[in-house]
């Protein structure tokens, strides 16, 4: 018996050390996809369906969304009226009839390739409609990211033919949806947010990077988690936040849950595994088709979870 707690002590580092080295061939491999994820993808509007404006590029410069001015926003303020259900968003034909549209929002320094993998899975279980969104690398701030990700999702709808959508977030992907849906408003349009590795309290990880806007806005107690600290009464989108033990980039490891007494969380364990394989690892996938693939949630189902 007492060889136990010293064999548990020697699987941590064993394991820790394996994650690692997974961590390396994912980047290795990550960093040959990057290239392919640098464009936004081209998107097609269902027939007869009027084209939106133009959200991916700025006019006069042609470049990413985040060079399109925003104003400021006030984070007691109402929720904007532009992120609010168009008439035409409510009638359109396929509603009901297959998955609600699945919208993937990168991390930190990323594009849409580091989900190349969960993309294929969803597809290939059943999700009709599935496409992944890249900010601007020059984005500074996590709010206007979050308005721009709701002008992009009013077009997603109206592609799509859906009034609300699922979102996948990894890293600062989920903590820019979040605010999207609790602060903004958005929870009329994003049904479940899936989060992977999202510092919801902050993460106090490399401070020298501190230097970037929004990494300072992942910080512990910066404006933007004291922001999503507030009352949010109502909130309709249900949260579903998969953190690892083993996730080097989330210190501390639990601040990739969700501790929110208004809002509908399930957090769910994964052991094993580091930040950057949370997009491709194959049983974080299967949890993910099965978050989205539930009709409701309820709020009486949040809690713990885990996966192996």
């Amino acid at each position: 018996m007492k060889a136990l707690p010293f064999l548990c002590c020697l699987a941590r580092p064993t394991a820790l050390l394996r994650a690692t080295v997974m961590e390396l061939a994912i980047l290795v491999g990550h960093l040959l996809l990057y290239p392919t994820g640098i464009q936004q993808e081209q998107h097609r509007a269902l027939p007869g369906a009027p084209a939106g404006p133009d959200l991916e590029t700025d006019p006069g410069t042609g470049t990413g969304p985040e060079l399109a001015p925003a104003p400021d926003p006030d984070p007691d303020s109402a929720p904007s009226p532009s992120l609010s259900p168009s008439p035409r968003a409510t009638l359109l034909p396929t509603e009901g009839r297959a998955h609600p549209p699945v919208l993937l929002l990168h991390g930190f320094i990323d594009n849409r390739s580091v989900f190349v993998l969960l993309r294929r899975s969803l597809l290939r279980h059943g999700w009709r409609h599935v496409e992944a969104l890249n900010y601007s690398p020059l984005t500074c701030d996590l709010r206007k990211a979050a308005e721009l990700l709701g002008r992009h999702i009013e077009q997603f709808c109206e592609r799509t033919g859906h009034s609300r959508v699922d979102l996948v977030g990894h890293s600062l992907g989920g903590l820019i949806a979040r605010y999207y849906a609790q602060r903004l408003g958005g929870d009329l349009r994003v049904r479940t947010l899936v989060t992977l590795g999202t510092p919801h309290g902050g993460t106090r990880v490399a401070p020298l990077m501190s230097a970037h806007p929004l990494v300072r806005q992942m910080r512990p107690h910066s404006d933007v988690i004291e922001e999503l600290a507030r009352p949010a009464p109502n909130c309709r989108t249900h949260f579903v936040c998969f953190w690892s033990d083993l996730d080097q980039l989330m210190v501390p490891a639990g601040t990739a849950r969700i501790d929110h007494r208004d809002l509908i969380s399930r957090s769910v364990r994964v052991s094993g595994v580091g930040h950057l394989a949370l997009p491709v690892n194959g049983a974080v996938a299967a949890g993910i088709r099965e978050a989205l693939g539930a009709e409701e949630v309820s709020a009486e189902s949040a809690g713990a979870t885990s996966v192996a």
